[in-house]
């Protein structure tokens, strides 16, 4: 745990990170508390009760022997179809406690989104509510490999007849843990593997991002989803690690004045809000009060951002930056330094960071290139779930090429300055237009489909499409924007056709 004290240069230059043999985050961050604080909680539902590390770790290990009795084994893949919860919870730990590997799914993922994601990782289990298991229902027979299908009902019945006795098994740092999908600028999302190591890789930059976090009373909230890295490492699995609860409301859209009620009555100090939800929360013209620290990421949010924050929140928002292969490596920590508009902050302590020219090598300060990070790298990924090619040309060297242009200036501050790809940043989630033009070009009256970015706002950017009818075809454009909200999912779908 990095604590304050010293000077941000002085923590790079003497950070170590820790030298592991096995390491399993079922292990970090529920069993460890389980054992020396049962009562200690973890979990406060806002409609529901909360949970304490002992009965995560009774319910989980029983759940871990379900997943063993219907014939899963180490490395066999898992996916959670379930909005924030404590039974989205308890699947991450079962799996990780038996080594099966966790396939997290958003739930606003349209038939298609799913489809495509469950077949690419061979999925053999499926954990989902009732809106998301009738989306399953209709795409099972393309998934031969997917044996079990759950439903929260199943769920709990399965683990009333299961035993509490299951032991961790014994993963190193390196073995797999989750597969987040990614956009890209091409085709379908990819899988990015991550080992357990990867909450290690994230705690330096989330104990700074939020002020030298844990601090007595700290409470953790974020609106993001669970499925999206944000919701899991920049908040889920590093609030755990640390025994602050985390307080739990199923994903909907995001209501600033329910917001602002939330943080005030479930005692809310620590929050990681996406700029949208930061621009919302503007816009309603509300302010919140009792808040210790506010994380950020996944666009720069700007001066006059920064100073709203300062004036209705009450703290200094510090922005961070990172992408699913390699997260939360820059940051703001503004109770060590300076944080200045445009920034996305400094290289994390642990983390080494540079600016990639065209030439593959490293540029000056003050010079505009790619921002790379560079291995070894506990945050990293392992590579592209089987696409090794793809995973070797995201490399230079040693160094991870994140497809974000940027330049760092002389005191060790980054600042991002374009996408290096097409990728859409809309809400903070990144989007590829590949996915959506094969969507647009799915629908019979569409000959030809290309996806751009334009600004928008409120989410940053926006999608547009433009389309080509096949020959004599008629469809109006609200018919195309809901055709690929219906089988993707709500924020792939175009603003505008």
């Amino acid at each position: 745990m990095i604590e304050l004290g010293s000077s941000w240069e002085a923590m790079q230059a003497t950070f170590v990170w820790p030298k592991l043999a096995q390491f399993n985050l079922a292990e970090a961050v529920c069993e460890k508390w389980a054992r020396v604080e049962p009562r200690r909680v973890a979990l406060r539902e806002v409609v529901g009760r909360d949970w304490t590390f002992g009965q995560l770790a009774r319910d989980s290990a029983r759940f871990g022997n379900v997943l063993l009795g219907l014939g899963l084994v180490r490395g066999d893949r898992c996916a959670v179809l379930l909005p924030q919860g404590a039974e989205a919870l308890l699947v991450h730990l079962a799996c990780y406690r038996i080594g099966v590997i966790v396939v997290p799914l958003f739930v606003l993922f349209g038939p298609d989104a799913l489809a495509y994601r469950l077949a690419d990782c061979g999925a053999k289990a499926l954990v989902g509510d009732a809106a998301g298991l009738e989306k399953v229902a209709g795409i099972r027979g393309e998934l031969p490999e997917l044996g079990v299908v759950l439903s929260v009902a199943d769920f709990w019945r399965e683990m009333e007849r299961a035993s509490d006795h299951c032991p961790i098994v014994p993963t190193s740092p390196d073995d797999p843990a989750f597969i987040a999908y990614t956009s890209g600028t091409t085709g379908q999302a990819k899988g990015v593997l991550h080992g357990h190591r990867v909450l290690i890789g994230h705690l330096p930059g989330f104990e700074t991002q939020h002020d030298f976090l844990p601090q007595k009373g700290d409470c953790m909230w974020t609106p993001a989803d669970w499925a999206w890295l944000g919701g899991l490492c920049n908040v889920l699995l590093p609030s755990l690690y640390h025994g602050v609860p985390v307080v739990v409301q199923p994903a909907g859209k995001f209501d600033p004045a329910a917001a602002v009620e939330l943080i005030r009555a479930m005692r809310v100090r620590n929050a990681f809000l996406p700029p949208t939800a930061l621009r919302l929360l503007r816009l309603a013209g509300v302010s919140v009060t009792g808040l210790r620290s506010v994380a950020s990421a996944g666009e720069v949010l700007g001066g006059e951002m920064l100073d709203w924050g300062r004036e209705h929140l009450g703290v200094t928002i510090n922005e961070a930056f990172g992408q699913s292969e390699c997260n939360l490596f820059l940051g703001n920590s503004s109770a060590v330094f300076a944080v200045r508009p445009g920034s996305t902050g400094k290289a994390v302590p642990g983390h080494r960071v540079g600016i990639m020219g065209v030439d593959g090598f490293i540029v000056a300060d003050g010079v505009v290139g790619e921002i790379a990070v560079a291995r070894p790298d506990p945050a990293m990924f392992l590579g592209y779930w089987n696409r090794p090619d793809e995973t070797e040309i995201k490399f230079v060297g040693d160094w991870l090429l994140t497809g974000d242009m940027g330049w760092r200036d002389d005191e060790g501050y980054f600042y991002f300055s374009a996408r290096a790809d097409d990728v859409i940043n809309v809400a903070g989630f990144r989007v590829g237009p590949g996915e959506i033009e094969e969507c647009l070009m799915r629908h019979p009256a569409v000959a030809v489909a290309a996806v751009v970015g334009v600004p928008d706002a409120v989410k940053g950017e926006a999608v547009q499409a433009f389309v080509v009818l096949r020959e004599g075809a008629v469809v109006g454009a609200a018919e195309l924007v809901g055709f690929v909200r219906s089988r993707l999912a709500p924020h792939l779908a175009p603003k505008e056709v």
